[in-house]
């Protein structure tokens, strides 16, 4: 870490060495510092704002639809309206299975969605492929892009989905602003050919 110059009191130190060095403080960007609460209140800003975008091939959706519900209600836990355009939605709902040839589709719709953004896969077919152990079938989304929570089932419970939201709701609150941006997060992107 580079270092920080400020000065002191010169009562207490002699006026010659009247600068001291300090660690910078996490929250520092070069001009200046911001105070790391910020963090904290733009979680929970976020947490309680997430704009889910369903992608359902299969019965998962079916599951979905319950989820949002009057009985289950998914709207409750800050997730009021789903989107059906990715430039709107920060989260991806990739439900049911997903074939070789939908790959890129599901990988061009997470491109387009703006940064942060967050992958929930849901159900067993989403998760791992399911029953469907054949070459025109992912054996699971993560081989196309980055998955933040997985959701298993076949087909879920709509407390399951509930409860893989209300994950991404942690993440989402704890994740540091600059984590977007570090050095393991862009290998990871880089490792699924994302920049």
């Amino acid at each position: 870490m580079r270092p920080v110059r400020f000065n002191i009191n010169p009562k207490e130190v002699n006026l010659k060495d009247s600068l001291a060095e300090a660690e910078l403080p996490e929250g520092h960007l070069g001009e200046g510092f911001f105070a790391t609460k910020l963090n904290g209140l733009v979680g929970l800003a976020r947490k309680n704002s997430i704009w889910p975008l369903p992608f359902a091939t299969s019965c998962c959706g079916i599951e979905f639809m319950a989820t949002m519900g009057s009985h289950y209600d998914l709207a409750r836990f800050g997730s009021e309206r789903v989107g059906f355009s990715p430039r709107q939605c920060d989260l991806l709902m990739v439900m049911g299975t997903i074939s070789k040839k939908m790959g890129p589709v599901l990988r061009q719709v997470y491109l387009q969605m703006a940064e942060p953004r967050w992958v929930i896969a849901v159900g067993a077919c989403a998760c791992s492929g399911g029953i469907f152990d054949t070459y025109s079938v992912l054996q699971g989304i993560d081989q196309v892009i980055p998955v933040d929570v997985y959701v298993p089932g076949c087909p879920p419970r709509p407390e399951a989905i509930i409860d893989g939201v209300m994950q991404i709701q942690n993440l989402v609150e704890n994740e540091s602003l600059r984590r977007r941006g570090n050095d393991k997060y862009k290998e990871l992107m880089n490792s699924y050919g994302i920049e």
